[in-house]
């Protein structure tokens, strides 16, 4: 089962039933249903394996249940340099249950054979898909289930053999924009992306903050003058408030940290759910008194 997905549907809690006959991402389809239904997306980030497998897998059903439009998943590495002291933390509980990039793979496969139609990302270092092959990681991802690969360090003007393996299977290549990433980089980085751009609203780390950033609106703004594509807002967000304040101005809100630290305290899979559907309220409810 690959990222396209032909005469399928989608039923979230927050979205209303959407039937597609013709080949198309999820991701892509998931947008397209958020947007016809006059809504912003919720992006729930987590780290595959933490605290293992298992977990994830009934991590990612539970968020279906409670509305998440789409799931990124953090593949572990050993030197995770764009996350913070919370993620680092949860790749290092990963790797010690075990979990290597077959195990998310199958897993993902297992979600998909279950009837879980989440769209996926793979949140991952470029080592792994280097490591793999690029083709192989393409086809093997494709296969698995997954919709969209967000290579951390992977700048776009390298990635021209990853975007057309990507590509060919059916993937969207995700890409990050930053505060610091001037306009004319913007329109060049646009024009590699599909699915979503993913703007980091923060310099630095991902990681729980107080406030949000109180530059998020122009910043947005200047890359939809070259784009088209979703635009998801993330780093930092961590309650409904931050939540629903950020879905004023992007496509989507992107949580990562916050959930990623109810998981380090071991609660249940439905706990960690129900700490994540009051945010996925938020930015409904944001988006529905525009």
């Amino acid at each position: 089962m690959n990222g396209r997905m032909e005469g399928w549907k989608i039923a979230a809690p927050n979205l209303p039933v959407f039937h597609f006959s013709s080949l198309m991402n999820r991701i892509d389809a998931t947008f397209a249903a958020l947007r016809a239904a006059g809504r912003k997306g919720f992006i729930a980030y987590i780290c595959a394996g933490d605290p293992d497998l298992k977990m994830t897998a009934s991590l990612a059903r539970e968020f279906e249940r409670v509305g998440v439009n789409v799931l990124e998943l953090g593949v572990p590495f050993s030197d995770p340099l764009a996350d913070g002291v919370v993620n680092q933390l949860a790749a290092e509980r990963a790797l010690r249950s075990g979990t290597t990039l077959d195990g998310v793979l199958q897993t993902v496969a297992a979600l998909r054979r279950g009837g879980c139609e989440i769209p996926i990302v793979f949140y991952i270092y470029y080592n792994l898909v280097h490591r793999r092959g690029v083709e192989r990681f393409a086809r093997d991802a494709a296969a698995a289930g997954a919709d969209g690969v967000l290579a951390l360090d992977l700048p776009p003007e390298e990635a021209a053999d990853y975007e057309r393996a990507l590509k060919r299977a059916g993937l969207c290549p995700i890409y990050l924009l930053a505060p610091t990433t001037p306009e004319r980089r913007i329109a060049q980085v646009c024009q590699h992306a599909s699915g979503f751009l993913y703007y980091v609203s923060r310099e630095g780390v991902t990681g729980m903050q107080k406030s949000i950033s109180d530059t998020i609106a122009s910043k947005v703004a200047a890359i939809r003058r070259h784009t088209t594509l979703p635009v998801a807002v993330g780093f930092g967000v961590s309650n409904p408030q931050q939540a629903r304040a950020v879905a004023q101005h992007g496509d989507a809100v992107v949580v990562g940290s916050a959930i990623v630290n109810q998981i380090a305290k071991g609660r249940s899979a439905r706990a960690v759910a129900r700490f994540v559907a009051p945010m996925v309220r938020a930015v409904n409810d944001a988006h529905s008194r525009r």
